[in-house]
């Protein structure tokens, strides 16, 4: 099928092309052959409208051979290309690259952007890429499976737009490889949303490389269920220590462990490490790697949200986790203890400890085994934290005598809200 295949007659020689891609290709050059330059525009708009995506590679074709440097070589065998029709290519990529990129909330929409992406990769043009992007702060491909190549064209155009932010590219299927393709752009994003894709320790070590790059802007960096374990936290630790422009972290439904725990903590002592916002949400922690991240806690006064929820720490661990959020350098804001073995035992160390804590905004204490006992002292706790704006407390083990109690105190706390 790749074969050229010639045909003699008495008139002409006949080339045939069966090959798909071949095929394509010549029939953009055919474009650019063509001696009525205006014609192009409304065969491009017509081409980029089919739905069944018939014409994507002829279209790649096409966006490449408006790059001079691409269509030089040809020149030399089938003459100069008119301008105008290069001109009409890439006046049409700018407007359909515009088009395309706030439109990224339906599945077709994510494709479609995508598609035009790769028409500015192949026009190698900068000026074009910044003109048609100038104004986009956000790429967001989530849920959308990712090849390879495609997250070598993301990272082409990141590199040449500066105003690219945030890079939402969750659960798209992208492993070691593919991060390898995105990396050379990874570290000019301020957000940066990995989460649910297959890297492994390995991946994530080449994440880690663009924290350490000095050029660095990422401030937020979602590295949820990506198969990173404890021993792959090594390098990702000591990036941390270092790095005071990151602010917020997912780490949750890794293998860390308490081992990878452990180092993850000594990062939040180190006074360079700026973390404001930490979820360690099924990691697999317990109450003996509890110690060491209550150690941070208590010296740490940077962090403001922290979500352990999904782990099995049980009273132990809470209880240790709690001494440290009474000490007066812990300004823990935001705490998530979700389906954490918490009992009405435990529950009374977490009172006492977060009692000492004006700061507190928002509590998340469901899916535990509180009963009415713990009531009382929730009810303490609510009415003495001036800032406290939500307690969750659903899926525990209340009588409506306990919910009635609890939700009584919204009466003296005007804009606090119970949720049970």
């Amino acid at each position: 099928m790749e074969l050229l295949e010639r045909e003699d007659s008495a008139r002409c020689v006949v080339y045939t092309f069966p090959h798909l891609t071949i095929q394509e290709f010549v029939a953009a050059v055919a474009q650019f052959l063509n001696p009525h330059p205006g014609d192009i525009l409304k065969f491009l708009t017509e081409a980029q409208n089919m739905t069944d995506g018939r014409f994507e590679v002829f279209l790649r074709f096409v966006a490449g051979l408006s790059s001079p440097m691409t269509a030089r070589g040809l020149e030399e065998f089938l003459g100069p290309f008119p301008h105008e029709t290069t001109c009409q290519v890439i006046d049409w990529l700018k407007e359909e690259v515009k088009r395309q990129s706030g439109n990224t909330r339906s599945e077709a929409g994510k494709k479609s952007l995508l598609n035009t992406l790769h028409y500015l990769f192949e026009s190698q043009n900068r000026w074009l890429a910044q003109a048609a992007l100038g104004s986009v702060k956000t790429l967001s491909f989530s849920e959308m499976t990712l090849t390879p190549i495609d997250c070598a064209v993301l990272s082409h155009v990141i590199g040449l737009c500066d105003t690219i932010k945030h890079l939402d590219v969750e659960n798209c299927h992208i492993q070691c490889e593919g991060i390898q393709r995105l990396g050379p752009g990874l570290h000019k994003c301020q957000e940066l949303r990995l989460g649910a894709n297959k890297l492994g320790d390995s991946g994530v070590k080449l994440v880690s490389a663009a924290l350490r790059n000095p050029e660095c802007k990422i401030q937020q960096l979602w590295l949820n269920h990506v198969g990173l374990t404890d021993s792959g936290a090594v390098d990702l630790v000591s990036t941390l220590r270092t790095n005071r422009l990151l602010t917020e972290l997912n780490l949750s439904e890794n293998e860390l462990r308490d081992s990878g725990v452990k180092l993850v903590s000594a990062a939040l002592r180190n006074l360079e490490c700026k973390i404001q916002t930490l979820e360690l949400r099924d990691v697999g922690l317990t109450d003996s790697g509890a110690e060491d991240l209550a150690s941070a806690l208590s010296t740490n006064p940077s962090l403001t949200e922290l979500d352990l929820s999904d782990n099995k720490l049980g009273d132990s661990g809470v209880k240790l986790v709690s001494a440290a959020l009474g000490n007066p350098v812990c300004k823990i804001q935001k705490l998530e203890l979700r389906k954490v073995g918490l009992t009405d035992s435990g529950a009374e160390h977490l009172v006492s400890a977060l009692s000492t804590n004006p700061s507190l905004t928002e509590l998340n204490l469901g899916i535990n085994s509180l009963t009415d006992r713990s009531a009382p002292a929730l009810c303490r706790l609510i009415l003495t934290l001036p800032n406290l704006e939500w307690i969750r407390l659903v899926g525990n083990r209340f009588s409506e005598t306990g919910e009635k109690e609890l939700r009584s105190v919204q009466d003296h706390r005007p804009g606090l809200i119970v949720i049970l």
